[in-house]
């Protein structure tokens, strides 16, 4: 039986992570299926998606532990919510795949206000990718997101639109939401 773990990760930043990482992981039989790293702060992050015999995901669990200078948190991924990720078809959930932008100057509480919002409406953010940069011409910091978001085939889009207007006013940013076909 195969079993899904999710791997949070996280250590100093140093040449080399990527591939210790992945050795122990290839040794136990393990596929390396979907991740998102990044250096931050001096810091290596990342999350793993992998998918390993049920037999040999204990000890995985317990080599991944014993990597030196990183801090390996292992998950199990519940079978039933990945059972419920794809339809019987093998096809994407049903559902309102939308895209958001968003850039303004840079000030706390940018991403709680968005994220409330889009609670509010039942919209699940799947990514999220961040970043600031320096405005041109001038010395501000601005703060850069994109995020893929997923909702439900009613989702009032309007209604939604029209709430992230009213706060992109208060926080003086510009967010941009598209909808996008699921491929």
């Amino acid at each position: 039986m195969n079993q899904h773990l999710v791997l949070t990760v996280i250590g100093d930043d140093r040449p080399g992570l990527v591939g210790e990482l992945s050795a122990v992981i290839s040794a136990h039989q393990g596929n390396w299926r979907e991740s998102s790293m990044a250096q931050l702060a001096g810091k290596f992050a990342g999350i793993v998606e992998v998918g390993v015999d049920a037999a040999q995901a204990d000890a995985l669990s317990k080599a991944l532990g014993q990597l030196k200078g990183l801090k390996v948190t292992v998950e199990s991924a519940a079978a039933q919510k990945l059972c419920e990720a794809v339809s019987p078809g093998g096809t994407a959930p049903a559902g309102r795949r939308l895209k958001l932008a968003l850039v303004g100057h840079d000030r706390i509480g940018i991403v709680r206000e968005v994220s409330m919002v889009l609670a509010k409406h039942a919209v699940n953010v799947e990514s999220l990718e961040t970043h600031t940069s320096s405005a041109p011409m001038s010395a501000a910091v601005l703060f850069h997101a994109t995020a893929e978001l997923t909702a439900a085939p009613g989702l009032d889009a309007g209604a939604l639109t029209q709430e992230l207007e009213r706060i992109s006013q208060d926080l003086m940013v510009d967010i941009t939401l598209d909808e996008t076909i699921r491929a």
